[in-house]
């Protein structure tokens, strides 16, 4: 079996398990901070044991890093690490806001950079994004690319400043005001899918809050579909897959465009 095979079918399974509990009361509860920090909601712990589940059902040799539960190994030989946020938008899902995901990704080292296979579901419709490296992304069998019209009709601005500081938030101000339209829908690796298929122009995060199990697999979807995407500093967004370190991100649908946004925040 292909390793997106693998993704696919364990991202079904996470939907076929959490699409009852969205915005239910069962949904909630608090379980302890998972390994990311944050609070494991039921919801996110049903997701995971659907993914780890699987994984042990196929004999999958590989080292799981999760955001509820750290990391684990399930082989003594892995041919790589799944990293896992199995669901990407929490409060959403809780609160029965329908923007909420599972993203699955593998990687054969323990870099960012070293991503192979991500899958993308989007757990509120079951939609799902998907790509292996060199081989284009798509969205349920379709290819899909990003907006590469240079001047479109609408310029569609992605921002998360949830929990900004004022600092950063100022340095963001000239894009800020440049933008008439402004989107962030609460759960990062849902929103790289809607930069893969054209919906979005801009997808910006400068909190240093993002994790690696937030964006392995948006990044690479983003990537196959034709955009970009940076560090804060313009260089190519890499590190090791540990679920502590932080990150900031720009990404675009294509090179003038995080040009443009790179050369704002520069200049201020």
């Amino acid at each position: 079996m292909e390793v997106i095979e693998v993704l696919l079918e364990a991202s079904k399974r996470v939907y076929d398990n959490v699409k009852h509990l969205a915005g239910t009361k069962e949904s909630g509860g608090d379980f302890g901070r998972g390994a990311g920090g944050d609070i494991s909601r039921k919801i996110d712990v049903v997701a995971e044991k659907a993914v780890l589940d699987y994984l042990k059902e196929i004999k999958f040799d590989c080292v799981v890093i999760g955001e509820e539960c750290g990391k684990v190994e399930l082989s003594k030989n892995p041919r790589g690490f799944i990293i896992m946020d199995a669901v990407d938008g929490s409060t959403n899902a809780v609160r029965g806001l329908p923007f909420f995901c599972c993203s699955l990704a593998f990687a054969t080292d323990n870099k960012l950079s070293s991503v192979t296979d991500g899958v993308v579901i989007d757990l509120s419709r079951g939609d799902t994004y998907y790509a292996t490296k060199g081989k284009g992304a798509f969205l349920n069998g379709k290819k899909i690319s990003v907006n590469n019209d240079k001047n479109p009709i609408y310029f569609v601005l992605g921002l998360d400043i949830s929990g900004i500081s004022p600092k950063v938030l100022e340095a963001l101000s000239p894009i800020i005001a440049s933008s008439n339209h402004i989107r962030h829908f609460g759960a990062n690796a849902l929103e790289f899918g809607m930069l893969a298929r054209g919906l979005i122009d801009v997808f910006i995060d400068l909190r240093d809050k993002i994790r690696v199990t937030d964006i392995a697999a948006g990044v690479l979807i983003a990537l196959e579909a034709g955009g970009c995407v940076v560090d804060r500093n313009g260089k190519p967004l890499d590190s090791d897959l540990g679920y502590h370190n932080k990150f900031s991100f720009i990404a675009a649908a294509n090179k003038k465009k995080l040009d443009d946004i790179m050369s704002e925040l520069n200049h201020n």
